[in-house]
């Protein structure tokens, strides 16, 4: 019997005895908490709210028909990595979000956020999903074209939140995977309350053989498996400092090493992070919580170029040491008035420093050049949201954000390594600037079962360290940096509404929202010659190469649609469903005014999802889920077209005990070609092929 039909005897057959786990029973996939914290970083009930909230709490998380987190997440369709690969097997520079089609660049035009602190790269902008506990979170939230006036730089596309679980009484968390491919896995967590403080600790462990991202047609001896290991360690102390404040100290340390698809290539990252943070109840009405941090990275990474018939490859370039170091600290409270008002107001900043340190041009056995190229980048700024009622069917609110940023000691050297002969050696200008953000909108709610909401903002992000001053060559294309790009803006609007009949059973929630976001500057990866040759700005190209570099883009528009249904059959069975339309082209293009008319890069124009979850008989629970994603082009000429895909996941639960859970994750369960990367040589990449994971989960 092969190794795949074992596991899922296993865990069939053991769906036929053992107890019930009543922490584990499945929910709705997607549902919306009471209270939402990150659109206005104060809890707030989602009714209160002028912008859309998605919310995907612990159940939901758990049964989740996939092996990674930013894979749980794309039960809403609007979410997206750069490329339709999750972080399983992609590069970590390709692992930044996209909401709604805002955002389809390796950094991220999305923040992502780790209880209040930002996880995108301090590099690169790009978000190591690896670094997050699958297994003891409370819930994510997901504002998406929201959040910038609270959040300020990063914020521009929307805002993700994860949130750990913050147990006050003794609890072990423990959950096993092993599955296809060689992947095993194990995360650990432990509460520890003691008479004046509590302790919480948590550890994990993963591992996968991974499978080959080229795809078979064209497929070669050097096209190896994608293989992945990563660990880490978390430990937080939380503890009351009278009856009025609470304080906690957190840490986490953490390591990752990938193969990328050749012997050669290969990345790896390190991490230390340290965070303190106070949260404050001096008076009735009033609340106040206070965060600092330092976060300690390196990055390495090795590229290379395949030959035609892909027996061979030869290294382009050795990014040795990224070193990145992250500091930042934010003071945020919040007032409530009389009338049922909210106020809330704080202060942030955070200040980058980091540096590409690599070899490159590969002659005769080595590297013969090195270039060091970074910067510094600060950014600071102050808020107010308020927002209160107008009559009890009518609620308003305004907020406004004041962010002053700069970009120092930007440069790049690059020499020759024999005779240490600088042949470029740039020190490029200070530069510095201020950002306003406001935000406004509405929420009205004529009766028990309608809800409609109206809201608007501007937004900036200033371009990371890695867009202003690093270049890149993958194979024989090659992307130029650019020290000049200017602040991305964006004006931002949505209109929804949802209808909901409220029931014991059978229930029904229909929501739909237009959005529209006219974005100005956007930093995109123009084409500006095709190989073979050497060219300005780009140098030498091989035949097949493409010579881009990073420029703004005078204004693109993604607007669209986003459709909703839940719908509660019987207290054992739910469905739901979610839909995107979204249309993202390049309106002006001043620097390559071709682009003008075309669909931006990596955005499908539909994109929806259906899900389900029904508690059988002999207690063993279904979560199956489809995911439809359309055609989408991978270049900026929209010549290299992705072909759309459907995928079935599904999840099985059945617990043994009061306290042990056994699960099935069947992921792409058809097997279905999920293309993710076309060259223009004919070279397609493909995503995760049919994964079977099964694993225990206890909770004591």
């Amino acid at each position: 019997m092969s190794h795949r039909r074992r596991l899922v005897a296993f865990v069939v057959a053991a769906g036929v005895t053992g107890g019930t786990a009543p922490w584990l029973a499945a929910a709705t996939p997607l549902t919306l908490d009471p209270e939402i914290v990150t659109a206005t970083r104060i809890p707030q009930p989602h009714e209160h709210l002028a912008s859309t909230v998605r919310v995907l709490d612990e159940t939901a998380l758990l049964a989740a028909p996939t092996a990674t987190l930013d894979g749980a997440l794309r039960a809403i369709p609007g979410f997206s990595l750069f490329r339709r690969s999750d972080s399983f097997t992609a590069n970590p520079t390709a692992q930044g979000v996209s909401l709604r089609g805002l955002g389809p660049s390796g950094a991220s035009r999305s923040l992502v956020l780790l209880d209040g602190v930002p996880l995108n790269d301090p590099f690169g902008g790009w978000v190591a999903w690896t670094k997050v506990p699958r297994e003891n979170l409370r819930r994510i939230e997901v504002v998406p074209g929201g959040g910038a006036s609270a959040w300020g730089n990063s914020a521009l596309g929307g805002v993700v939140q994860v949130l750990n679980s913050a147990d006050d009484t003794r609890t072990t968390r423990a959950t096993a995977t092993v599955g296809d491919f060689g992947t095993r896995g194990f995360e650990f967590s432990h509460t520890q309350p003691g008479d004046k403080a509590t302790l919480d600790l948590a550890a994990s462990t993963f591992a996968t053989d991974g499978f080959s991202l080229v795809a078979p047609e064209r497929r070669g001896p050097i096209d190896i498996a994608a293989w992945s290991r990563h660990r880490w360690l978390t430990a937080r102390w939380r503890q009351p400092l009278g009856n009025a404040l609470d304080f906690s100290a957190s840490f986490r340390g953490y390591d990752e090493k990938r193969g990328n698809g050749t012997p050669y290539q290969h990345n790896g990252t390190r991490e230390k992070f340290g965070s303190v943070a106070f949260n404050g109840r001096p008076a009735d009405g009033f609340a106040w919580n206070a965060v600092a941090y330092v976060q300690d990275q390196s990055f390495a990474s090795t590229f290379s170029g395949v030959n035609a018939t892909r027996t061979a490859e030869t290294p382009a370039s050795d990014q040795f040491d990224v070193p990145a170091v992250a500091a930042g600290a934010a003071w945020s409270g919040s007032w409530r008035h009389a009338g049922g008002a909210h106020t809330s107001a704080g202060i942030d900043a955070r200040r980058v420093r980091g540096e590409t340190r690599e070899y490159f041009t590969f002659a005769a056995g080595n590297f013969t050049r090195l270039r060091v190229a970074g910067g510094e980048q600060q950014t600071g700024g102050l808020f107010v949201l308020h927002d209160r009622p107008l009559d009890p069917t009518f609620r308003t609110t305004l907020g406004a954000r004041l962010d002053r940023w700069s970009d120092t000691d930007g440069h790049r050297r690059e020499s020759d390594r024999a005779t240490g002969v600088f042949s470029r050696n740039d020190r490029y200008a200070d530069r510095e600037g201020t950002s306003f953000s406001p935000s406004a909108g509405v929420v009205w709610r004529p009766n028990a079962a309608w809800l409609v909401r109206a809201n608007t903002q501007e937004a900036y992000r200033r371009p990371t360290l890695n867009e202003l001053y690093r270049p890149f060559r993958v194979g024989a294309n090659v992307t130029e940096a650019n020290a000049d790009l200017r602040t991305e803006r964006v004006t931002s609007g949505e209109l929804g509404a949802e209808w909901t009949v409220r029931a014991p059973t059978p229930s029904l929630t229909l929501g739909a929202t237009a959005f529209w976001n006219d974005l100005r500057d956007a930093v995109g990866n123009v084409t500006l010659a095709r190989g073979p040759g050497t060219f300005p700005i780009v140098g030498v190209l091989a035949a097949g190469g493409i010579g881009r570099q990073r420029l703004n883009l005078d204004r693109s528009r993604t607007q669209g649609l986003e459709l909703s249904a839940t719908w509660t059959a019987t207290a054992d069975l739910s469905l739901n469903a979610a839909a995107l339309l979204n249309d993202a082209t390049v309106r002006r293009a001043s620097v390559a005014p071709a682009l003008v008319g075309n669909q931006v890069a990596q955005v499908p124009r539909r994109s929806a999802t259906l899900g389900a979850t029904w508690r059988a008989p002999a207690q063993v629970t279904f979560t199956p889920r489809l995911r439809w994603i359309g055609r989408q082009f991978e270049d900026d000429e929209n010549t290299l077209r992705l072909g759309e895909a459907v995928v079935v996941d599904l999840g099985v639960t059945r617990p043994l005990t009061p306290h042990v859970t056994i699960f099935l994750t069947a992921e792409n369960l058809g097997n279905a070609r999920i293309e993710t990367g076309r060259s223009a040589d004919g070279i397609v990449n493909t995503g995760t092929p049919r994964l079977i994971l099964g694993g225990l989960r206890g909770r004591w």
